[in-house]
């Protein structure tokens, strides 16, 4: 299956660590946006939003990274433990993938993307967003090892993905006690962490280079 990425983009990381859990491979197609590849005529053909990542398994296409993971979970897993097929428990993992598409990544967006446009950070506003994003996921995991029930799921491995990110642009959640601990042991129990690192490397160093602009 095709697998169009950028690797510094945690949507893509998200949908990697999920086709390593499962022991698919992927056959990645690098799409630079910086230069708009996204835009090119075959790229829009197979998706009109022309976002990443973008998935084409057998001539479907599907865009949007927790649909494609949730996509490959349902049609590969071996089991359901990743997105589990009980409504109460999957009423849950949904909910944490739509909190962190709509609130933990709206916050990232909304305070970093200005700094990676202009080389100036959102406003005060904005940073308390991401505080309160990272409150009401230190609640989800009161007493818990994992934020959607007592086993690693997708939601782990998308949030997995945003909070590493958090991490590169140097916002300090050292007083998320609980979201620490469940950061600690994510790290180690969620197939192709190192994968992920890579993509973080390349996304640090972008990081970097535009604090750096940011000085001059």
């Amino acid at each position: 299956m095709d697998f169009y990425y950028m690797s510094g983009s945690g949507g893509c990381r998200t949908v990697m660590m999920v086709a390593k859990a499962l022991g698919l491979e992927l056959n990645k197609k690098f799409v630079n946006t910086m230069e708009g590849d996204q835009l090119k005529p075959e790229f829009v053909k197979i998706n009109p939003q022309h976002t990443i990542p973008t998935l084409v398994d057998n001539g479907f296409a599907i865009w949007e990274s927790r649909a494609i993971a949730v996509y490959l979970v349902e049609k590969y897993g071996k089991d359901d433990s990743l997105y589990p097929k009980d409504p109460k428990k999957q009423a849950v993992v949904n909910q944490r993938l739509y909190f962190d598409m709509g609130t933990l990544s709206e916050a990232f967006a909304k305070y970093y993307y200005p700094f990676f446009r202009t080389g100036k950070l959102g406003s005060e506003e904005d940073l308390k967003r991401i505080e309160t994003a990272f409150g009401f996921l230190d609640t989800f995991l009161e007493g818990q090892e994992y934020v959607a029930g007592d086993h690693l799921t997708v939601a782990d491995i998308a949030i997995l993905a945003n909070v590493s990110t958090f991490e590169i642009t140097e916002f300090d959640f050292s007083k998320y006690s609980n979201v620490v601990r469940w950061y600690a042991n994510a790290k180690k129990v969620t197939p192709g962490w190192d994968e992920n690192v890579k993509g973080l490397e390349i996304m640090k160093s972008f990081f970097e280079s535009k604090v750096a602009a940011a000085k001059k």
